[in-house]
């Protein structure tokens, strides 16, 4: 472990803009949440019919986990119940990028050469990544205590979001053992995710089966109880879980060479298909992964907010103050479609996410040293950026249709549901335009691209939520389009949006092929 305390300042200094972006938006999420549980239910006969209503939803249940009482601390557990899935990413996509993306691109090999040990690395990333998730659960409890919430609660909700996200640390270092490259890291981690989301979905759904949520991190966030009689030694849980994914880890990682992996890479062609001689088809054949794992996720989401939609009416039929809320994300005036509308804002928001990882992809080839043999070949600079720039903006188009079909079929109401999760494109694809001009005019900064989609996802989540000043929410390009179902389409934001995207993504272009390769 010798030099792990200088590799940590490393990590820290290199996310040193990422970690307190992703802490202070999600962080916003509990605190709006509350604001708004408080001023939807202000009494507690109406929390209490709101409890009725879905204590016993197997629906709900599934996709936010047991609801333990009626009180404003109760519901603001359940609706976070979320919350574990996405810290748990953030933490497990962490370790990976400063693990097994550090081998790829060839660094660790450089910082290995010097006086640090051969575990130093993967030390510092579960570090850096277990230290963000405390500092999260430390602030969410401390805004929500100065809410004026159970003090007891309020930490009990916090650490259980940071239980998590150590869990998929852990998780995230062995899979980084495990494949040879940085994506196939991701999708073991994330399937890994999946799956204990499913756990726990099946567990907190099905009395008989309930054990089954004993064997998902996510549940043991639930099943802390903030709130409902706190239960502090299912922390002590976690943290035997983290410590033994980073004993499997280091025990991997001495098993292994440097730059090797444990799970073989197949071995390739002798020459490589027709299908791949062009820059679209290198690509494909880089990004279609990760569309699939996207669409699969989004679309498994889609079903659950689809089933939820069912039962939206009722909840909300004696409840004026919640239908406004659902009115002001989206929608007309019919309570379910202003939820559906909300959702496909949801799923444009996730769909962005998409579309920013793919149109980084050639900066990451860059780093890695990987675009320059490329175009030392006849591949032209603008052919092989615009490459993964289109299939960017073609995949959202892609995922956003999935999403929308699948939340459609839930609902009983089939493919309707696509017009309305294509609307968001303008906005994912302005996204995808900002991401490509970073890489052309700044690349040292490309991933600023994320810190642009979380000040959008705060504005329209929490800034929504809270009625912050229409010029302020403004700036957000999800909230100029029109709120499908139930709204009405206006042909001009959509022009201006695709208009801004390709702008963008044209002086992106340009600015590329006029700079030096690689930047570091």
């Amino acid at each position: 472990m010798t030099g792990t305390w200088a590799l940590l300042r490393v990590v820290l200094r290199r996310d040193r803009l990422l970690m307190p972006l992703w802490i202070v938006c999600l962080a916003a999420a509990p605190l709006g949440y509350l604001s708004s549980i408080e001023a939807a239910y202000p009494d507690a006969a109406s929390r209490q019919h709101f409890y009725d209503l879905n204590a016993s939803s197997a629906t709900f249940v599934v996709r936010n986990g047991p609801l333990y009482g009626s009180s404003a601390g109760n519901l603001l557990a359940w609706q976070c119940g979320f919350v574990p899935v996405v810290v748990g990413l953030v933490a497990l996509l962490t370790v990976v990028r400063h693990t097994r993306a550090e081998e790829e691109a060839g660094r660790r090999e450089l910082t290995g050469a010097t006086a640090v040990g051969r575990h130093a690395g993967l030390a510092a990333a579960v570090l850096a990544a277990c230290g963000a998730c405390l500092v999260y659960g430390l602030v969410v409890a401390a805004g929500l205590a100065a809410q004026g919430v159970p003090v007891a609660g309020a930490l009990a909700l916090g650490l259980g979001f940071t239980s998590s996200g150590w869990v998929f640390a852990g998780v995230g270092a062995v899979a980084a053992q495990l494949t040879w490259g940085a994506s196939g890291a991701r999708g073991i981690g994330i399937g890994g995710l999946v799956l204990a989301f499913l756990l726990r979905a099946a567990g907190d759904s099905s009395g008989s089966a309930s054990w089954l949520a004993w064997l998902s991190p996510i549940g043991w966030a639930h099943r802390l109880r903030p709130f409902a009689g706190e239960q502090w030694w299912v922390l002590a849980v976690g943290v035997l879980a983290t410590a033994v994914f980073f004993g499997t880890a280091v025990l991997l990682s001495a098993r292994r060479d440097l730059g090797a992996a444990l799970l073989p890479a197949r071995p390739g062609r002798a020459t490589a298909k027709a299908s791949l001689r062009s820059p679209w088809a290198l690509a494909w054949r880089l990004q279609r992964g990760t569309l699939v794992v996207w669409t699969g996720c989004l679309a498994l989401i889609g079903l659950l907010m689809g089933g939820v939609a069912q039962n939206v009416a009722d909840m909300m039929r004696d409840n004026r103050a919640v239908a406004d809320v659902l009115s002001r994300m989206g929608g007309g005036g019919a309570v379910t479609d202003a939820y559906l509308a909300g959702t496909m804002t949801l799923f444009g928001l996730a769909a962005a996410g998409y579309a920013v990882q793919a149109t980084l992809k050639p900066r990451a080839e860059e780093a890695a040293g990987r675009a320059e043999p490329v175009l030392a070949t006849a591949v032209g600079r603008l052919g092989w950026a615009s490459a993964h720039w289109l299939i960017a903006l073609a995949g959202s188009a892609v995922l956003l249709a999935v999403t929308g079909l699948a939340t459609g079929l839930a609902y009983g109401t089939g493919a309707s549901l696509v017009p309305a999760a294509l609307a968001q494109l303008p906005a994912v694809w302005m996204l995808a335009g900002l991401a490509a001009a970073l890489i052309g005019f700044v690349p040292r900064f490309a991933a600023a691209a994320w810190g642009l989609l979380g000040a959008f996802l705060l504005l329209s989540l929490v800034g929504t939520a809270l009625r912050w000043n229409d010029v302020v929410l403004g700036i957000s390009p999800f909230q100029h389009l029109a709120r499908l179902p139930g709204g009405t389409f206006a042909a001009a934001p959509v022009l201006w949006l695709v208009l801004i995207a390709a702008a963008a993504g044209a002086l992106g272009l340009i600015a590329l092929r006029r700079r030096d390769i690689p930047v570091g």
